[in-house]
């Protein structure tokens, strides 16, 4: 910069002449002691050990240790990802870039996949990491797992977790849910899941976790209620509100008009 600082330019195109003309006289015509340019080290000693760039631009990198789960997936950033379904339990090593997920057993890649973005909780599932038919395995989560947990909180339960896996492609894809509802919900409150899950079925709704806590939570409410409030609220319903009614009309019947005759 203190080779320019007396001078003064109106556009960027002079100042930029001006700076090459200035590197190219440090670089190519500035010697030192030994009579070398800028330049000319370059070209001996520097370019000869440089690196061919690589064909895809750097990528940010960030690792991870996850633990797999019994629904053979490990969980990162919010994401599911598949691995083959005999390290479950097994602790491995996830690289994360902006666009592939890797995972690794040792030094080994066990599983890739396209990264996952927005929407928390996706699923990614090759199909070769799946056992097959959904076998029972040892130590793996499987549909009859979950059905057998399920019959202990009752038949309403057991239909709503059927549901959950059924509306699934890939069904391990559904385990997760499937243990929250069961674990989180149902783990101290057996009768209040039941109940909420025979609520969902009786209206039809969407089986998931945020619905079911909240039929869950209108259960506790209602519960809490002291009998003659609930009793009081049960007969409002229904009865009638004299003062919401329409004003009152008298219509005659047909017999009326058909004696052909109208009385005032």
């Amino acid at each position: 910069i203190g080779y320019l600082a007396e001078e003064v330019w109106t556009t960027l195109v002079e100042l930029n002449e001006a700076i090459g003309q200035r590197v190219h006289e440090i670089n190519h015509d500035i010697r030192r002691v030994d009579g070398s340019t800028r330049f000319q080290r370059f070209t001996t000693e520097e370019a000869p050990v440089l690196a061919v760039l690589p064909d895809e631009v750097f990528e940010h990198v960030e690792w991870k240790q996850c633990k797999v789960g019994r629904n053979y997936h490990v969980t990162a950033d919010y994401q599911h990802y598949s691995v083959p379904w005999a390290l479950a339990g097994q602790l491995l090593r996830v690289r994360l870039t902006s666009a592939r997920v890797s995972v690794f057993d040792g030094q080994q890649v066990v599983a890739e996949h396209g990264r996952k973005h927005g929407r928390k909780g996706q699923y990614s599932t090759l199909g070769e990491h799946v056992p097959v038919q959904h076998r029972e395995v040892s130590g793996l989560w499987s549909r009859r797992w979950f059905t057998d947990r399920a019959a202990s909180f009752g038949p309403a339960t057991v239909t709503v977790i059927e549901q959950v896996l059924d509306r699934h492609e890939i069904e391990a894809q559904g385990y997760l849910d499937c243990q929250n509802i069961l674990e989180t919900l149902g783990k101290r409150n057996k009768a209040k899941l039941e109940a909420a899950c025979q609520q969902l079925l009786n209206v039809g709704a969407h089986p998931t976790y945020s619905t079911l806590k909240r039929l869950m939570a209108g259960i506790e409410s209602d519960a809490q209620k002291p009998a003659s409030l609930r009793a009081a609220a049960s007969n409002r319903k229904n009865t009638p509100d004299p003062a919401r009614q329409p004003p009152g009309v008298f219509v005659r019947g047909a017999d009326y008009y058909a004696q052909g005759s109208v009385n005032d």
